[in-house]
């Protein structure tokens, strides 16, 4: 007779390998090239740097979502750089 095994999950899940500040610095960087993209091009440069020091330092592990959401962050910056540009060439003038 056999008895039962008793398989239970880890109690740690498993990492995927992406850190959280080069996810979040992705995220940033992805939505930073449609609104708000004065704020969230830095931020997402700042996080993808602290996410790539990161990964660095843990053998290479999010290395890329980290460089990506740096380029896009960037990425976003010159798209407002390109819309400021644009405005100040047209002679653009807020009307409130």
């Amino acid at each position: 007779m056999s008895s039962p095994v008793n398989r239970t999950a880890p109690a740690v899940p498993s990492s995927t390998g992406a850190s959280a500040f080069g996810v979040a610095s992705l995220v940033m960087g992805i939505v930073g090239i449609f609104v708000l993209n004065v704020i969230l091009g830095p931020l997402a440069i700042i996080f993808g740097a602290v996410g790539l020091n990161r990964a660095n330092h843990a053998g290479g592990r999010g290395r890329g979502v980290s460089i990506a959401g740096i380029v896009l962050g960037v990425v976003a910056l010159a798209v407002f750089a390109i819309l400021l540009a644009t405005a100040a060439h047209r002679g653009f003038v807020w009307h409130v």
